[in-house]
């Protein structure tokens, strides 16, 4: 039984880790992205109207939400919420059934 905790485990930390890698490449690719998008902006129109704003803010807050899960920051529901939820689930069934 211990080994297989410590697979499930090892496969738990595995998909974290590709998550946070993927955030990472998004990043990146938000940057270089974004920095190309703001000098065609300016090259165009000297930002008379600076439109590229409009891109980094929609892929911005798509990047704000996958960094969330990535690093499991979430505002909403806190660390280990789903898991707190269940035993508490768990818990209020078993005291039901008791009564019946």
């Amino acid at each position: 039984m211990r080994n297989v905790e410590k697979e499930n485990k090892y496969l738990r930390a595995k998909e974290r880790v590709e998550e946070v890698k993927k955030f990472y490449m998004s990043l990146l690719s938000y940057i270089v992205v974004i920095g190309f998008l703001a000098g065609l902006n300016y090259y165009t129109d000297r930002w008379n109207y600076p439109w590229f704003l409009w891109a980094a803010m929609g892929w911005g807050i798509g990047l704000i939400f996958q960094g969330i899960k990535a690093f499991g920051k979430n505002p909403f529901f806190g660390r280990n919420w789903e898991e707190r939820k269940i035993k508490e689930f768990m818990q209020e069934d078993e005291r039901l059934s008791r009564w019946e």
